[in-house]
């Protein structure tokens, strides 16, 4: 015998479009130039896409892949598993496809400490249409 089926929200619960609005709204989120004058002054642009999405989309030169299920461990600080570069005050740029799964990430990074964490809006999509290299 089965679990019935749950059809309402859980109380408490929160959709994903309130979450990411609301991950928005702490961001001071870039667009490509901006993005890419950023690199240039030394911010870090970190690509969470997988694998597979890079080989079929392509890369930005510069950028640091870190898939998204362990960008936590790789820039928090605080852990064991952090990349030697990260730091509280890291200027750090996340993209991913098109700038949802982006948001959520710079936002989780926030919480981490990482202050001035934001995302490309538009992601490597917006990246390529504003005619910025790519690999």
């Amino acid at each position: 015998m089965s679990a019935p089926v749950l059809r309402t929200a859980p109380p408490g619960s929160r959709g994903i479009d309130d979450l990411l609005a609301t991950a928005r709204t702490r961001l001071d989120r870039l667009g490509p130039l901006e993005t890419h004058q950023a690199m240039q002054r030394g911010a870090v642009l970190v690509d969470i896409r997988p694998a597979a999405q890079r080989a079929e989309h392509g890369e930005i030169p510069g950028a640091i892949v870190i898939e998204r299920n362990v960008l936590e461990w790789r820039l928090d600080p605080r852990s064991d598993a952090r990349l030697s570069f990260t730091h509280y005050d890291l200027d750090v740029i996340v993209t991913c496809q098109e700038g949802y799964t982006s948001s959520l990430a710079a936002a989780a990074l926030q919480d981490l400490g990482l202050l001035r964490a934001t995302d490309l809006e538009g992601g490597f999509k917006a990246w390529q249409a504003a005619g910025l290299p790519t690999l």
